[in-house]
């Protein structure tokens, strides 16, 4: 089983997400680090992802992969991250097949109504929640 997970900027909640993941997730669970640019990657390396590729086509190409992918919601739209996320990876992503987990993070000028502003420290548990309930892990 592959999971994704794709930032950009400073990567930082990348390795939030990349580090939790680790500590409740089954070992045989490979994780990738996808990053809009290789300061993303490389933070999200060091919290201990399998693997780590950078830019578009490593996007395209690995989303293409994954069982699932974990993000910030700006992922899915296209010039956000201060025009580091193209149209090319905003529609791998969502042409993905994979299961795809959103976190509600909103780039400037965006607001999505109905969604309560929770720390990232309980959007990342709720991550693994999902995806524990999701394929059934224990």
């Amino acid at each position: 089983m592959i999971i994704a997970v794709i930032d950009g900027m400073g990567g930082g909640i990348g390795a939030q997400v990349v580090s939790a993941l680790r500590e409740e997730l089954p070992t045989y669970m490979e994780i990738y680090a996808l990053g809009t640019n290789s300061i993303a990657t490389s933070a999200m390396m060091k919290a201990h992802a399998n693997k780590g590729a950078t830019g578009e086509n490593a996007i395209v190409v690995s989303s293409k992969k994954a069982n699932i992918i974990v993000s910030p919601i700006s992922i899915v739209m296209p010039n956000t991250m201060m025009g580091e996320v193209t149209s090319a990876i905003s529609e791998a992503v969502c042409d993905s097949e994979a299961f795809k987990i959103l976190l509600p993070i909103m780039p400037e000028n965006f607001e999505v109504i109905g969604i309560e502003g929770k720390p990232l420290s309980l959007l990342i548990k709720d991550t693994i929640k999902i995806i524990k309930r999701e394929f059934n892990i224990k």
